[in-house]
């Protein structure tokens, strides 16, 4: 993931946190799950990027060892 790439999820996990609270300080349930939803795929992202970090390092080891 590249350092913008993990700015931009960051600003979106602080952008659903921040929608989170506005829609419980305001009774807005719809503001709140939107918020949680945002949230919950900025950690989606990270995950499948940690995903693709392993296996391209499991990859590029195994074609070290076939040198």
């Amino acid at each position: 993931m590249s350092t913008d790439e993990k700015f931009e999820n960051n600003a979106d996990k602080l952008g659903g946190k921040t929608k989170e609270g506005f829609g419980k300080l305001t009774g807005d349930k719809e503001t709140e799950t939107e918020g949680q939803v945002q949230q919950g795929k900025a950690d989606l992202k990270d995950k499948l990027d940690d995903a693709k970090n392993t296996v391209k390092g499991a990859v590029d080891g195994l074609k070290g060892d076939n040198k």
